[in-house]
């Protein structure tokens, strides 16, 4: 069985409430399907990215468990992060010797901004394109749909670079009908 994945209102005045809405839907969609396996049949959920970084099957699949309803174990498997999979791919490191490591959503590097102190950041989960907003001087090491045969890469400045990444993004997620990118920002120096 495939689950079809819950929509979730990206836009919502109240986000965090949003988000539990959409949670809520997966809990009872993964309930339902983990109730409707046989005795001795196996599910898995095949997560995009790094379920240890940012993502909430673990969590939901815990709260099935406490709920007592079905049983079953979690056995999590260790996959490529989106973050390890972009820096192997432009074959640069995450950050440098005695620098920091922020990793982080699009909303909160909009509203946020780059900490002072912070050298490098990851972005992840930015389908408001934050990085149009950024005004630091920094550049940028983007991909999108690490690790397939889709696979995109820009890197550069950011200032030079910002509109070919909006419009390789735009172009992608028309013929694809979605996106799934991530981003290094680093200081320069």
């Amino acid at each position: 069985m495939v689950l079809a994945e819950v929509g979730r209102d990206r836009d919502a005045e109240d986000y965090i409430a949003a988000v539990r809405q959409w949670r809520g839907g997966r809990l009872a969609a993964y309930e339902e399907a983990l109730a409707g396996l046989a005795d001795g049949e196996t599910a898995a959920f095949l997560v995009w990215g790094d379920p240890a970084v940012y993502d909430g099957t673990i969590a939901v699949l815990d709260e099935i468990q406490g709920r007592d309803r079905v049983g079953f174990d979690i056995e999590v498997i260790p996959g490529i992060s989106a973050a390890s999979a972009l820096a192997a791919r432009h074959r640069v490191p995450l950050g440098h010797v005695g620098q920091s490591i922020l990793f982080t959503t699009g909303r909160r590097l909009r509203t946020d901004g780059i900490p002072e102190g912070v050298d490098n950041v990851v972005v992840f989960l930015d389908g408001a394109e934050a990085y149009r907003e950024v005004d630091y001087d920094v550049d940028i090491w983007w991909g999108a749909f690490l690790g397939t045969d889709d696979e995109l890469l820009v890197d550069g400045p950011l200032a030079a670079t910002r509109d070919e990444i909006a419009r390789v993004r735009a172009e992608a997620k028309q013929r694809t009908g979605w996106m799934f990118d991530t981003y290094l920002l680093r200081r320069r120096r």
